[in-house]
């Protein structure tokens, strides 16, 4: 029988749930595997060369969780039922969006790794608890995120008492249109076309060396966490809508039985949408809430424009339906903001085209994905098979040039048919989108560390010309194994102290953590930004800032 497949998810970065270990999660090597033979060149440590890229393999070795996500830290394969069980809690894939596993086709592959003993994953599950409070909770109770949608609902909710109450006739008199307002803020935080703007503005205002620091630091939480606000406006909006129902339903000699039966049918897509999103239902039925969000959403506008005309043409004197719609419109502010909402929707799909591709398999595990023209280092993209039903992000690695390309490893349907049966075309967004990583810009020493597939939005830092003078950490396993002599190239070019590379099967799983901070302050970082699974981020995020280091990672809902 096959298990269920589960994901989570944060801003570009959508995290699948398997029972199995990937072949590109890093573990210790058996003292029976050999130390050499597919992996050609051995990067020694510094102990033995001081222009090495690897850190000793004596550094103690992590307690983060068992992980199968291409860019996990500590695999662990163990075959017993309890065991499996936990795995089936905790363990997260990738980086790429909503792709299914089948349990079957990793059996035969599961990579030789030693095991903890039971009293030693015992612990560590005390340790950690649920995947699903890692996400949520592991990163404290008033992360950035967390204020963002309280002071936002704080905000929302006020307004609506003082409506409620008499204290606030405007709001009491248009409350449609505050519920419209709100659709359109959650709108524009994740309108991938306007917060590429935003960014780019940010960085070229703040990424100047005279802003402070702490500036910098807490434009980028608040970037990062716009998903607060997205969340925050979403619960706001049904609010609004529900107290102008009530409104309407006691005054209901004054509009028509159309108005009520359309608003209440935008309600009840608006309340789906929020049950949707609940991070419990979201966690464990990621494919559910991104096609219910995508399509309740689209029927949700088509009701609004609906609403909208409805309510500006009826007349209640004479209970009809103005023939004069078009001047009523334009002075309309709920027109405004339903035609801004249209805009920041159909945008990006404006954008979708059916291109070449070239794609090659360095290894069985992961592919290379190459498109025409350059693109700008820290941005990401988005691919389908069928733009209607699914959309997958990765890193993009270019050098700005003539062409980009994406790595993804093959852990679900749509990847591992890359590599199996590689296609000609595929779909593409061709407005990319900017996330944390685009950030690096607006600092002046940054340490980049990525585990496995990580590695692909940072490496534009190393092959084209960036602001910020970056240095990279990576760990990952079997590196011309798995990734390719390609990838494997583009590291070995670069400047000595700008590339740290841990091979775990040739130098064993190191404490990552220690490891980051180590490089932070012989690199004299500013700030870490780290891509990794939950548990890896927040490690290295929690052992940085301990160190009195600024770090960021991928958060939920980012």
């Amino acid at each position: 029988m096959q298990s269920p497949v589960r994901f989570s998810s944060c801003r570009g970065v959508a995290f699948e749930i398997k029972p199995h270990s990937d072949p590109f999660a890093i573990g210790n090597e058996t003292k029976d595997e050999p130390r050499s033979g597919s992996i050609r060149r051995l990067w020694p440590s510094w102990n033995q060369l001081n222009s090495s890229k690897v850190f000793p393999s004596s550094i103690s070795k992590s307690m983060s969780l068992a992980s199968s996500h291409f860019c996990d830290l500590d695999p662990d394969n163990n075959n017993d039922e309890e065991d499996d069980d936990y795995e089936d809690d905790v363990v997260l894939q990738k980086l790429e969006e909503g792709d299914h596993h089948d349990e079957n086709s990793e059996k035969d592959h599961k990579p030789i790794i030693p095991s903890a003993s039971k009293r030693q994953q015992g612990g560590a599950r005390k340790q950690s608890g649920s995947r699903l409070s890692v996400i949520l909770l592991d990163q404290g109770l008033f992360t950035v995120y967390k204020r963002l949608f309280a002071v936002c609902l704080t905000l929302n909710i006020t307004g609506l008492v003082l409506a409620a109450t008499g204290n606030f006739p405007y709001a009491r008199n248009r409350t449609a249109l505050f519920s419209i307002a709100n659709i359109f803020a959650l709108t524009l935080c994740r309108s991938e076309a306007f917060l590429r703007v935003v960014f780019w503005f940010v960085v070229k205002v703040f990424g100047r060396p005279w802003v402070p620091l702490p500036i910098k630091t807490a434009t980028t939480s608040l970037l990062q966490s716009l998903g607060g606000i997205h969340s925050s406006c979403g619960v706001s909006s049904v609010a609004w809508l529900v107290y102008a129902l009530v409104l309407t339903l006691k005054n209901r000699a004054n509009t028509s039985s159309e108005i009520i039966i359309v608003a209440s049918a935008i309600l009840s897509l608006l309340c789906l949408s929020c049950l949707a999103a609940f991070p419990l239902v979201r966690h464990l039925h990621h494919n559910v809430f991104e096609r219910f969000h995508r399509f309740a959403g689209w029927t949700s506008l088509a009701l609004l424009w609906v609403f909208v005309v409805l309510t500006i043409s009826y007349d209640p004197k004479t209970k009809s339906y103005s023939n004069q719609l078009g001047s009523r419109l334009i002075k309309q502010q709920e027109f405004w903001f339903t035609l801004a909402i249209t805009v920041l929707i159909i945008i990006p799909w404006l954008t979708v085209r059916r291109v070449p591709v070239k794609i090659s398999a360095p290894s069985g595990h992961a592919s290379i994905i190459k498109f025409e023209g350059g693109v700008k280092s820290g941005i990401l993209g988005r691919i389908s098979p069928s733009p209607l039903s699914e959309w997958h992000a990765f890193g993009i690695i270019s050098d700005g040039k003539s062409e980009h390309m994406m790595l993804a490893g093959a852990v679900g349907d749509f990847t591992r048919s890359l590599v199996s049966n590689p296609p000609s075309h595929l779909w593409v967004r061709q407005v990319h989108f900017a996330g944390l990583p685009y950030l690096t810009n607006m600092y002046d020493r940054v340490l980049l560390v990525a585990t496995g597939s990580g590695i692909c939005v940072f490496l534009s830092f190393l092959l084209q010309p960036s602001r910020a003078n970056v240095c990279v950490l990576w760990v990952a396993k079997g590196i011309e194994q798995n990734f390719g002599k390609e990838i494997e190239e583009m590291m070995n070019m670069q400047p000595k102290d700008k590339v740290i590379v841990h091979d775990t099967a040739v130098l064993g799983r190191p404490n990552v953590s220690q490891m980051s901070v180590d490089a932070a302050k012989k690199f004299g970082a500013e700030i870490v930004i780290v891509t990794s699974n939950p548990e890896g981020s927040r490690d290295v995020v929690n052992a940085c800032k301990a160190s009195g280091i600024a770090a960021f990672g991928p958060i939920w809902d980012s």
